[in-house]
């Protein structure tokens, strides 16, 4: 369980995401890195699910980024087919917040390629409630990874599976 939100406002894309790992209803790690970058192409990505599945999907997805010469709709497309129909990804429980400085994608173990309208996604247990904070924020005039920050605030004291503990990437 985690809280991922992307903000993308005044052309800054950020994504966010806390850092507690739970197993049950137990707290094993409060410092996890589930934001990633891929520096080569200028994309970030926030995931939410098994940690072991969304560390092979990261790698997955910077694979296709370089087999597609870094086309984040054509990468993420291609991997939700590989996710849906190869037979050992089938079997991953994760999510993925994705963007560069145009596209802002979900991406789901079940094939779906979500490009969100508005400027903002949740993802995992406190989604939800970041992705309501984040949407709120978005008329002020606070900055993007202001607004992360504070939405993932708000998600981490409703949301049991959520901490304050940030990890940030921009685009």
């Amino acid at each position: 369980m985690t809280t991922i939100v992307l903000v993308r406002k005044n052309n800054d894309v950020v994504v966010a995401g806390d850092g507690q790992v739970s197993m049950g209803n137990t707290v094993i790690k409060s410092t996890a890195k589930k934001v990633r970058r891929i520096e080569k192409r200028d994309v970030v990505a926030g995931f939410a699910g098994s940690t072991a599945d969304a560390l092979t999907l990261f790698e997955r997805l910077e694979s296709k980024l370089e087999k597609h010469a870094g086309n984040l709709s054509r990468s993420a497309v291609e991997l939700a087919k590989d996710w849906r129909t190869d037979k050992y990804l089938r079997r991953l429980e994760a999510l993925m917040a994705v963007a560069d400085k145009e596209k802002s994608f979900i991406i789901s173990g079940t094939g779906d390629v979500l490009e969100p309208e508005g400027d903002v996604i949740g993802i995992g247990s406190g989604g939800n409630y970041a992705l309501a904070a984040a949407k709120v924020l978005m008329d002020t005039d606070m900055s993007a990874e202001d607004v992360a920050k504070k939405a993932i605030k708000v998600a981490s004291d409703i949301c049991v599976f959520t901490n304050n503990n940030l990890n940030i990437e921009k685009v």
